[in-house]
């Protein structure tokens, strides 16, 4: 039993890494194209970011499938995953994106900084330059704030160049 909830456990924190990850490489690289509706004004109750969701519950059902049919540590790391899918959907659509009627306000210092980092996240428009890629974990709020800094000047610093080689240039 203890070596169960130990693989549950393990799986749940494991999950916000490879959430991060997908999230990072994936979500804001080639599957772009699901996750924008993520980043535009949310219009209903569903959008095209919730595939992805469903492949996580898919990933998970199967796991806990193939644990009950024998191979019994696979049924506790989809209990881990189903555990970071329901998180998921209660803390960041809930509590972060406020998709529930009620619209709670977080309050708490961890749920605040969760807020406060999302919302740093969806102030980058467009897919790249982005920060805080966590689900569960936000970085201090102000070492966000100095990536979002650093990235603005990088930015400045990159046009400032193009524009210089567009006078150079001109000037033939």
């Amino acid at each position: 039993m203890l070596n169960h909830l130990a693989i549950f456990l393990c799986t749940l924190v494991a999950m916000e890494g490879v959430g991060f990850l997908a999230h990072k490489y994936v979500m804001h690289g080639p599957g772009w194209f699901l996750h924008r509706s993520h980043h535009e004004p949310h219009l209903g109750v569903l959008e095209t970011n919730d595939v992805y969701l469903v492949i996580l519950a898919l990933v998970a059902i199967t796991l806990i499938v193939l644990g009950n049919a024998g191979h019994d540590p696979l049924q506790w790391i989809g209990a881990g995953v189903a555990a970071f899918g329901v998180l998921y959907v209660v803390i960041h659509d809930g509590i972060v994106h406020r998709h529930w009627p009620t619209r709670p306000k977080p309050r708490h210092p961890y749920l605040r900084r969760l807020y406060q980092a999302h919302l740093m996240h969806h102030a980058v428009k467009g897919r790249r330059n982005s920060v805080s890629f966590g689900f569960l974990y936000a970085p201090p709020v102000a070492v966000i704030k100095r990536q979002l800094r650093e990235m603005a000047e990088s930015e400045a610093r990159i046009e400032d160049r193009r524009q210089g080689d567009v006078l150079d240039e001109a000037r033939g």
